[in-house]
């Protein structure tokens, strides 16, 4: 059995959290190696391998890992006992077009999938309540991060105050190259664009220059603006576009490419 190579984040004792990286799998080809994704075109019996060499290094069932079906959406789900009892169909069927997995359940492991998005750990240690969010950029201009503020706050009475917060391994904003429509769609939905972006010189005409976006410190930004307080919220800081060797990256090797998966568990 192959060993995923793990970039592991320090959080309180009792949670494991971590951003999968390309290597210790058994995937071929652009998804090599270490893919989990089922919807990104890979070989079902490799990433089914994939995901019983992570869950055997989480010492966790196969069961227990959950990921649901990404639509650059805001849907939010909790992870409970129920869900946790219906069957593989019905799953799917739940976790059909969901970009937020929140969860109290031990052993449990929830996660999102990335290949330049940007995927955001939430930890609520006064509740024990943990939480993954895929936010690229249509999901960070609708603020799916605050939505799963709020559903936490819902379900277990979070206090944002108290929340742990990481963003993890995503496109910089140096490589994030944008049209005006996207930087108009920021604009509207009142972010502050001096903070988050800038034009640079485009590298296909010397004479244009276009918006850049930083995903990264837009989302940091909403958190902040929704109560998480400042030294809470710890940025990994990784371009995946830059470090296509370690992470995977849609924008250089395409959408039939792996993904990276980013996950947190309460022992």
């Amino acid at each position: 059995m192959d060993n995923p190579i793990l970039l592991n984040y320090s959080t309180h004792e009792g949670i494991v959290a971590f951003s999968s990286t390309r290597r210790g799998g058994c995937s071929k080809g652009t998804h090599a190696s270490f893919n989990v994704n089922a919807y990104c075109g890979d070989d079902i019996d490799d990433l089914l391998e994939n995901r019983r060499s992570l869950c055997h290094k989480l010492d966790i069932g196969i069961d227990r890992l959950i990921m649901p079906h990404q639509v650059h959406g805001v849907e939010c789900r909790n992870i409970d006992e129920a869900f946790m009892k219906l069957s593989e169909e019905q799953r799917k069927e739940v976790l059909e077009g969901v970009d937020a997995l929140s969860t109290q359940m031990h052993g449990v492991c929830i996660g999102v999938s990335t290949a330049d998005c940007i995927p955001i750990l939430l930890y609520d240690p006064e509740k024990c309540a943990v939480a993954a969010i895929h936010a690229g950029w249509r999901g960070t201009q609708k603020k799916v991060v605050v939505r799963m503020l709020d559903f936490m706050a819902r379900h277990y009475g979070t206090d944002s105050r108290n929340v742990l917060a990481l963003i993890g391994p995503g496109i910089s904003m140096d490589c994030f190259e944008v049209g005006q429509e996207v930087y108009d769609a920021f604009a509207q939905a009142q972010f502050p664009m001096d903070s988050i972006s800038r034009r640079y010189k485009d590298s296909h005409a010397d004479d244009m220059t276009k918006w850049h976006i930083n995903l990264w410190e837009a989302n940091r930004i909403l958190l902040m603006s929704h109560g998480v307080e400042e030294e809470n919220i710890q940025v990994a800081g990784i371009c995946t576009y830059q470090n296509d060797n370690l992470f995977f990256s849609a924008r250089k090797h395409g959408v039939n490419s792996g993904r990276m998966l980013t996950a947190i568990m309460i022992k």
